[in-house]
């Protein structure tokens, strides 16, 4: 990499872990960034997944607040991320990576589509009758959301924001808190994995895991004062520019 693109790569991680922590979709930001300076889209992927994971950690500490009294919730969630992560991780390293690239384009516009509908999600949400534990219904989303996380992970989190509001009883913003701690442990998982078996680019890793720390951090103490409208209009114009990366690479 030039220095503009570390600078550009690092930057990316600043802003992929702010987003993350406050609405999910942060790699819609990374991921095409490190295609842009010339990685491999799954170089990319992987690559991107470890770095993220300190940010995902500063963002946990500072929703931590909004954690307590949620400790039996996560302890039952937690084995569902971890196993889908595992089995994410895997299909991406087995499948081919012409595969990879179509499922990841079709992947990335479900996840702008997402953020754009996440206000429209949550007014509906609002008024609906949930429950106290989610059930066998949410440890089953929080799976596959896992294994989504695990094979690409862009938007895993407003999953799982809409699997929480939709089946538990339970505040928005504890709700995202939670939501930051499956995700962790699904690219803390999807990492391990990768760092054993996959082609990473470490000095990608590097300027992501401190992008993302210091992303992380802001997010958390600022994320709520983001003009909304604005943040997900970015995501999506980026969500489209990775897609045309895809398609054209």
């Amino acid at each position: 990499m030039t220095p503009w693109e570390m600078v550009a790569v690092l930057a990316a991680g600043v802003a992929g872990g702010a987003i993350n922590t406050v609405v999910g979709s942060g790699s819609l930001i990374t991921f095409p960034t490190l295609l842009a300076v010339g990685l491999p889209p799954i170089t990319a992927n992987v690559s991107n997944n470890i770095g993220l994971v300190p940010g995902g950690l500063t963002g946990v500490m500072g929703y931590r607040n909004e954690l307590r009294g949620q400790r039996e919730r996560l302890l039952r969630l937690a084995p569902a991320s971890l196993a889908g992560a595992l089995a994410g991780g895997l299909l991406l390293l087995n499948l081919p990576e012409r595969t990879f690239t179509t499922v990841v384009t079709v992947l990335i516009a479900l996840s702008c589509t997402l953020v754009l509908i996440q206000p429209r999600l949550t007014r509906l949400l609002a008024d609906r009758p949930r429950h106290a534990h989610g059930g066998p219904w949410l440890w089953l989303g929080t799976l596959a959301s896992g294994a989504y996380g695990g094979y690409f992970g862009a938007g895993q989190g407003i999953l799982l924001i809409g699997l929480m509001g939709i089946l538990i009883d339970e505040d928005l913003q504890r709700i995202n808190a939670a939501k930051n701690v499956l995700v962790v442990l699904v690219n803390g998982a999807a990492a391990i994995l990768y760092a054993l078996v996959a082609d990473v680019d470490w000095l990608a890793v590097l300027l992501v895991a401190l992008g993302s720390m210091a992303g992380g951090f802001l997010g958390a103490r600022l994320g709520r004062k983001l003009p909304a409208p604005v943040l997900r209009g970015v995501i999506v114009c980026i969500g489209v520019v990775a897609i045309i990366t895809l398609l054209t690479d």
